[in-house]
């Protein structure tokens, strides 16, 4: 069988012309980004001639979108969500999404793995009393998480009851904090933010760590890895676009190859893009 050669140039014009059939689907779950009621935020660095960007990843229940930005600030997620977003954002404790919440009044849920990963830190240092503090709330955190893994053992409101006896425990535990730093920054963060740590008790569906959005941006650390970012605005909008269609596709157990397709075709008919919104 014989190839077909295609020059630099040309392949340049299809994916313009493949990234503008995807643009619409691409808006329009942006559009639906501040009508989400449970959403996961996470971000990565993003390469462009040297200039260091970053991509966001915003999961919803249904749909993931991707944007590549200036900034991992305050901004972006203003951007995106607005002032007045009603859902509830899970995230790590990164200073963004603090500062979103106490400027704009967001919901939280910061990542219990990312706790976890903290105290763990304590465990390493030299003096024994902040590894025995360490210890006994990795030991709290653990028997949380337990709790979770045998929900199936009890009834909603036993399950309930459990989850909200530990978290009382974990936050006593986080009050005697010995004179080491590291471990008063601890509990002073969980005196301040113990909420929105344990928001997921009385929030059906919300998990209590971020780890859907890390799983979903991964294979965009890998495209970075592979192809050493983009070299121009057309190529971040070509990113943005394939990845969520990408992922969304595989979310929603639909062919993205199809879907990609279809764009296509509409957009040289001049019909309405396919739309991955969920129904």
């Amino acid at each position: 069988m014989l190839g077909v050669q295609i020059s630099r140039g040309q392949l340049a014009k299809v994916v313009s012309k493949v990234s503008a059939a995807l643009a619409d689907s691409w808006e329009e779950l942006r559009m639906l980004l501040p009508l989400a009621k449970l959403l996961n935020v996470d971000e990565t660095g993003h390469k462009e001639n040297g200039r260091r960007l970053f991509t966001w990843c915003f999961r919803a229940r249904k749909y993931i979108l991707f944007k590549i930005a200036e900034t991992r600030g305050t901004a972006e997620l203003l951007e995106m969500l607005g002032a007045d977003f009603q859902g509830i954002i899970g995230c790590d404790y990164f200073k963004s999404y603090q500062c979103y919440m106490q400027k704009f009044g967001g919901v939280l849920q910061f990542c219990l793995a990312h706790l976890i990963r903290e105290v763990k830190f304590l465990l390493e240092l030299p003096d024994k009393e902040t590894r025995f503090y360490g210890e006994c709330l990795l030991s709290g955190l653990k028997g949380l998480f337990q709790i979770i893994h045998e929900r199936r053992r009890y009834t909603a409101a036993e399950f309930k009851r459990r989850l909200e006896a530990q978290q009382r425990q974990i936050l006593w535990i986080a009050d005697w904090a010995p004179s080491n730093r590291y471990a008063q920054n601890l509990s002073a963060r969980l005196k301040a933010h113990g909420a929105s740590y344990f928001r997921f008790i009385i929030t059906p569906g919300l998990e209590p760590t971020n780890n859907i959005a890390e799983q979903a941006i991964r294979f965009v650390v890998e495209d970075r890895h592979i192809t050493q970012g983009t070299r121009s605005e057309k190529g971040q909008r070509w990113c943005e676009r394939i990845w969520t269609i990408m992922a969304t596709c595989a979310q929603q157990g639909r062919s993205a190859f199809h879907f990609i397709r279809d764009a296509v075709i509409a957009y040289f008919k001049g019909m309405s893009a396919p739309s991955l919104a969920p129904t």
